[in-house]
């Protein structure tokens, strides 16, 4: 969830700057941190990283009622962080086709069309023959 872990960081930044609370280099790199472990366990429903901003705050001791401030504008800013996490998903899928092209060039065209796996019938032949 690539959307949701610039945002929480950018929110977060956002806020420091907001209250006028200094982040050291130390608590930027913690809040990128934190931000990037949160949107993996993030749930992939809207409005999810709003929750996981208070563990973001949190964690560098910015004040969490402030996520109140985000809240108003949050429906636009979900538009973006979808759109941002269908086309990292849509990057990583392409870049999977790319380096597995060898493989997938690899399968005839048999191979493609008969789907079905005749080597387990013939090892369930063989293991009923043991038995």
């Amino acid at each position: 969830m690539d959307g949701t872990a610039l945002y929480e960081a950018v929110a977060a930044i956002f806020i420091a700057q907001l209250k006028d609370i200094p982040l050291t280099f130390g608590k930027t790199v913690a809040v990128c941190v934190t931000a990037t472990a949160a949107s993996i366990g993030a749930a992939g429903i809207p409005q999810a990283g709003l929750v996981t901003m208070v563990m973001v705050l949190d964690t560098v001791g910015l004040p969490s009622e402030e996520v109140i401030n985000i809240i108003a504008v949050d429906w636009l800013l979900d538009r973006f962080r979808t759109t941002i996490n269908v086309m990292c998903d849509c990057l990583g899928a392409q870049l999977v086709d790319y380096l597995s092209v060898g493989e997938l060039g690899a399968l005839t065209e048999s191979d493609k069309v008969n789907a079905q796996p005749q080597e387990l019938i013939e090892i369930s032949k063989v293991d009923s023959n043991v038995s």
